[in-house]
């Protein structure tokens, strides 16, 4: 005989995943983690938040591999001194 899988929350989902609720949350609207409503609640099957994490994996090796890398150019722009300081001289 088969056991089945529990239905789990929200809370134990982000334990497992060693993140934040609000990232569980957040992935569930924006990048399709499995979750099941029930009522108000979200419900997941840990099987199912497992096999994304693995797919999500792959997909992300395949699109690195493909884009370059825009995240340094953000880094240099944030380093840029702000103009608009230097040009009150410290009068206000």
């Amino acid at each position: 005989m088969v056991a089945s899988e529990r239905w789990v929350g929200v809370d134990d989902v982000a334990a497992h995943l060693g993140v934040a609720k609000d990232s569980v949350y957040r992935w569930i609207d924006e990048r399709g983690l499995p979750a099941h409503r029930v009522g108000r609640l979200f419900r997941f099957k840990l099987s199912e938040i497992d096999e994304w994490v693995r797919q999500d994996k792959e997909r992300e090796k395949t699109t690195s591999s493909v884009q370059s890398r825009p995240f340094a150019k953000a880094q240099t722009n944030r380093s840029t001194p702000n103009t608009r300081s230097q040009k009150r001289g410290g009068n206000e």
